[in-house]
């Protein structure tokens, strides 16, 4: 089977319908179905039920379904976890874990859905590792507008500021095997900006960004896919490995550098990665 992309993760109000709507017609891996942040007060009650009627109509693709609920210390989680039992979703999406606890909480209420995290807390960074390990936590979301602002951190181009908590973040998830996906990027017009973050994501092994605008769909598809450079230098990696084993010898050489086992583990990953992406491209 080939592996599931998440380059991108696209956020949707749960409140309103023609952006659910809109969101049928985009080449996104994951939606993020908002019943928190994007969503005002007074319509939290009825998103959800909008919500569930959206999601009932189906139409989303190869999309995978993702519905964000309020905090469980809200006055509208545990109302909001009760209302995705119902709803024809793939996961829920929690904010702000601190710790396993906060896992343990929502699966008490939503015992049949993988559970993705939002990590947007210095608790949460902290406990990462733990939270990663639950055995009902598929994805790490990062939220990094709610964890600059409990940081104080400014604004730096390169995210120097945050390099801790997405490396802390980012290994505690391939230790257990948990999708992880970036923060949004802001300036949804600002295409160069856009593009530099998702190249230090993809970089740095981030396996998608999450993002909060259409315009930003076709820059991080394509930055979080590989490269025809990419693809190239897997399949000549491969052909000379298994040339070089079938003359005796552990090791190739290409481009000038030495080629073993291990980077043809990485060579397979990127053809596979490419596979799943020219499948969904043309189903």
């Amino acid at each position: 089977m080939l592996p599931r992309p998440h380059r991108t993760a696209l956020y949707i109000p749960g409140s309103k319908p023609r952006a659910i709507d809109k969101a049928r017609g985009l080449p996104v891996d994951v939606i993020l179905f908002d019943l928190e942040d994007a969503v005002a007060p007074d319509e939290k009650v009825a998103a959800r039920d909008i919500l569930a009627s959206e999601l009932a109509q189906g139409g989303f693709g190869h999309s995978l379904r993702i519905v964000r609920i309020n905090a469980l210390g809200s006055v509208w989680g545990a109302d909001d976890a009760k209302a995705v039992t119902r709803m024809d979703c793939d996961a829920v999406l929690l904010p702000k874990v601190n710790g396993p606890a906060d896992i343990d909480a929502l699966t008490a209420l939503v015992p049949a859905l993988p559970v993705w995290a939002m990590i947007e807390t210095p608790v949460g960074v902290l406990n990462a590792a733990a939270i990663a390990a639950h055995p009902s936590v598929a994805g790490f979301v990062m939220g990094t507008n709610d964890l600059a602002k409990d940081l104080g951190t400014r604004k730096a181009p390169r995210r120097e500021p945050m390099l801790f908590a997405l490396g802390a973040c980012l290994m505690a998830a391939r230790a257990h095997g948990v999708v992880a996906i970036d923060g949004v990027y802001n300036a949804f017009k600002d295409d160069a900006g856009l593009s530099a973050e998702c190249e230090q994501g993809r970089d740095m092994g981030f396996d998608g960004k999450s993002i909060i605008h259409p315009a930003q769909v076709e820059i991080t598809n394509r930055i979080f896919a590989p490269t025809e450079a990419e693809i190239d230098m897997a399949h000549r990696q491969i052909a000379a490995f298994e040339a070089a084993q079938a003359a005796g010898q552990g090791v190739a050489v290409v481009d000038g550098r030495i080629v073993e086992n291990l980077h043809i583990v990485t060579a397979q990953a990127t053809l596979a990665q490419a596979a799943a992406i020219a499948a969904l491209e043309t189903s």
